[in-house]
């Protein structure tokens, strides 16, 4: 999972462009850079680490310019030791354009063959967000008159690049001299959204990954870009839109609600807040269903991302509510670290118990999902060894059974807990008296109920069915080929605590 940014102003915008990417860190932990167009020329800066780590006052100063993009990067199975897969790219032709991605692309080791073999096109890294690039700016070459280029050729080049690519993606772009494009899959699994924002000297517009960089920013929110649509914004301000795909459906990727997104962001018309809410009160009719009530004498969530559904699911239930984990807020989030043992070891260093919510007490754990299963038994030991008497995890998603190839790090299903395992098996492994997952059905409706034309989503690594169509057992595993020979090539690294770092 990434963030992305794309800003046309009327002053300078690197300011804002970092301001912006500070309010998306919590998608990508593990690179940043941001590229501005100033008099037709791009000014790049980008580089490992935090927001804050990476861009410094000579950074700042060396992006001048009335319009950019931004990125900050958590990379899916490739390789992170690389500064040069950090984002946006560029090409120089045709006409010059700067790109930054977030998602995953199904096909893009076919696409990168074609690039070489038919268009003549290198490709430097393995990234796929470069292969996207380079399929653009052929498009767009393609789709061209002369030297010159105009709205129609620019929505002409998006067309053929949803005809050629494969995979969930939303894209913001900069093409030197014309302004910033930004487009999203035809499936809409990845989310987009635009901002607008009146000053005196004109409109400004952003496009953003989640409305919380806009409303941070001062942008009013305008709407979430369509599937398959693109919108384009030249350098004098004026906005358009074009749906540049034959079939779009609208299949938003389900863990943004539970986990990625923030709380305060608004993704397709749902509140992400309150769809955890309404997640945990399913999981409290389950758990109703499921346990005896009387059996528990308090119910935590285990922060940050759950604390809503644990709220919800605690007053539905009428049991007392307790925060009896903290959290240490300058550790990266253990889900997208690089390492199994890096993971477990940063547990102990995210968490500590209150001993006394803790204490003689059944304690029921309210998590927003279960991957690894690391976290789970870590915490587990950790309220035994503060004196709980009995232990009971509750997740506000179902099992997480199947790899995600759409942008999450989650490619093989031998590192996932629930994999192979019912709910009692699992409960042994994290050492809990008991384990309550959310049903897959209650999950999703937790989301169509606040917007019911939300009817499908893209909720494969928990049913394993994925909505391109293109994915096979032997795509699964040769990405889990990939991924165990690039964690084994970077196993001797040493990854900075702060940062994650496993993409888009």
């Amino acid at each position: 999972m990434c963030g992305i940014i794309g800003v046309v102003g009327r002053g300078p915008v690197n300011q804002l462009l970092y301001d912006s990417l500070l309010l998306l860190q919590h998608r990508g932990q593990d690179a940043a850079g941001i590229s501005t167009s100033q008099a037709s020329n791009f000014n790049m800066y980008k580089a490992h680490g935090l927001v804050r780590d990476v861009f410094r006052t000579r950074n700042m100063r060396s992006l001048p310019g009335t319009s950019g993009i931004g990125h900050v990067r958590y990379p899916t199975a490739g390789s992170s030791s690389s500064a040069e897969e950090a984002q946006p790219f560029y090409v120089n032709a045709p006409f010059g354009i700067t790109l930054a991605h977030n998602g995953n692309l199904t096909n893009w080791r076919e696409l990168r063959e074609s690039l070489f073999r038919i268009d003549r096109r290198h490709i430097n890294t393995n990234s796929d967000s470069e292969v996207l690039l380079n399929v653009l700016a052929h498009e767009m070459q393609r789709a061209a008159n002369g030297v010159s280029l105009d709205e129609d050729a620019i929505f002409r080049a998006v067309a053929a690049v949803h005809k050629r690519v494969r995979g969930g993606y939303a894209v913001v772009a900069q093409i030197a001299g014309y302004g910033v494009l930004a487009f999203r899959d035809p499936n809409g699994i990845r989310p987009l959204c635009v901002g607008r924002m009146e000053t005196e000297a004109g409109v400004e517009w952003m496009v953003a990954s989640e409305s919380v960089a806009l409303e941070g920013s001062g942008f009013a929110f305008v709407r979430d870009v369509q599937p398959g649509e693109a919108v384009f914004i030249d350098e004098d301000g004026r906005f358009s839109q074009r749906q540049c795909a034959e079939s779009p459906s609208l299949n938003p990727c389900i863990f943004e609600y539970v986990y990625f997104a923030r709380p305060d962001s608004l993704i397709d018309g749902v509140s992400v807040y309150g769809s955890r809410l309404r997640m945990g009160e399913y999981l409290a009719d389950k758990l109703a269903r499921t346990l005896r009530l009387g059996d528990i004498d308090v119910v935590m969530p285990i922060p940050d991302s759950s604390r809503p559904a644990a709220m919800q699911l605690a007053a539905r239930l009428n049991l007392n509510y307790r925060e009896g984990l903290i959290k240490n807020r300058y550790v990266g989030r253990t889900f997208i670290m690089p390492g199994q043992a890096v993971r477990k070891k940063s547990v102990r260093q995210k968490l500590n118990a209150i001993g006394m919510e803790f204490k003689g007490k059944n304690v029921l754990l309210v998590d927003d999902s279960i991957v690894r299963g690391t976290t789970s038994r870590e915490i587990v030991d950790m309220a035994r060894a503060a004196g709980a008497n009995k232990v009971y995890m509750a997740s506000a998603a179902p099992p997480v059974r199947f790899p995600n190839v759409y942008g999450i790090d989650m490619p093989t299903q031998t590192e996932l807990i629930a994999h192979g395992r019912d709910e009692q098996e699992v409960a042994r492994i994290i050492g809990a008296d008991a384990l309550i997952y959310q049903d897959i059905a209650a999950m999703q409706q937790a989301v169509t109920d606040l917007n019911p034309a939300l009817t499908r989503f893209d909720a494969s690594c928990f049913t394993g069915e994925y909505i391109t169509g293109d994915i096979t057992p032997e795509y699964l595993a040769r990405l889990g080929e990939r991924r165990e020979a690039a964690e084994h090539e970077a196993g001797g690294l040493q990854f900075n605590m702060g940062y994650a770092a496993n993409e888009a």
